[in-house]
């Protein structure tokens, strides 16, 4: 008998929230009304995600109230609460392009942390760049800091009757090894910290990271996402920005199991 009454509550469970799960479709078009395929849409509750085909169509599981966000690359993003009303009307998506700055690039100390807008402005250009390329001023190659010592030029000249006696001081102590683990964390730190310079902490706040996971959360997406990283080494803010936006439902989806 007692099996029989579990049963049926399973039988129940189960059958709600089937129900309760609904699929919501719709189309996505540009500000031009043509169809947007490639688009990438985020159920902010379950990060489930779909892409819209050639038509622009698409079709997500989500639950009342959930968030869907729709993201593509070169267009604002767009945000819309679905279900609200337990209503299933197809939806029609509009996204905007991103206007391409060809004219005077303007120089802004920071970003206004307006993450729907600050996301894909033009980098800042630094008016000391200005003046060197301007003048026409060499740039140094790479860092002015000590290399450290590795294996093949150290002993390959021995091979020839050659002896580098620091460098083979410098592999046998581990001074070579410590180095590039330092030169590697030093590396990181400023490549977060030239992030940071350029984005008002309020740009992360508003993505739900809060402001002591902030740097975190930038080394987090040098790791998810090796773009971003690569954006930071070329100065390309926008780019990395970019980027970013994309790991901020993984980042917090893993704060969220970590309080668990």
């Amino acid at each position: 008998m007692y099996w029989g009454k579990g049963f049926l509550f399973l039988t129940i469970l189960c059958t709600h929230l089937v129900l309760a799960q609904q699929t919501v479709t719709g189309r996505i078009i540009d500000d031009n009304g043509d169809n947007l395929s490639a688009v990438t849409i985020v159920n902010m509750s379950t990060d489930k995600k779909a892409y819209s085909n050639s038509m622009g169509m698409f079709s997500i599981e989500a639950n009342s109230n959930d968030e869907l966000r729709f993201v593509k690359e070169d267009f604002k993003r767009v945000s819309r609460r679905v279900l609200t009303d337990g209503a299933n009307t197809q939806l029609l998506i509009t996204l905007f392009q991103i206007p391409k700055d060809i004219g005077e690039v303007k120089i802004v100390k920071k970003l206004s942390g307006d993450l729907e807008q600050d996301s894909r402005i033009v980098a800042k250009v630094d008016k000391g760049e200005q003046v060197k390329q301007a003048v026409g001023l060499p740039e140094p190659i790479g860092k002015m800091r000590e290399k450290p010592a590795e294996v093949k030029s150290v002993l390959l000249p021995i091979l020839l009757g050659n002896l580098n006696v620091q460098g083979v001081y410098d592999l046998v102590s581990g001074k070579a090894r410590k180095q590039k683990r330092l030169y590697k964390y030093d590396d990181l730190q400023e490549h977060i910290e030239w992030v940071r310079s350029r984005v008002e902490d309020d740009y992360f706040v508003k993505a739900g990271i809060p402001d002591n996971k902030i740097s975190e959360f930038i080394e987090f997406s040098f790791v998810a996402k090796p773009q971003v990283r690569t954006y930071v080494k070329a100065r390309n803010l926008s780019g990395a920005l970019l980027r970013m936006e994309e790991v901020i439902p993984l980042f917090i989806e893993r704060l969220k199991n970590s309080h668990q």
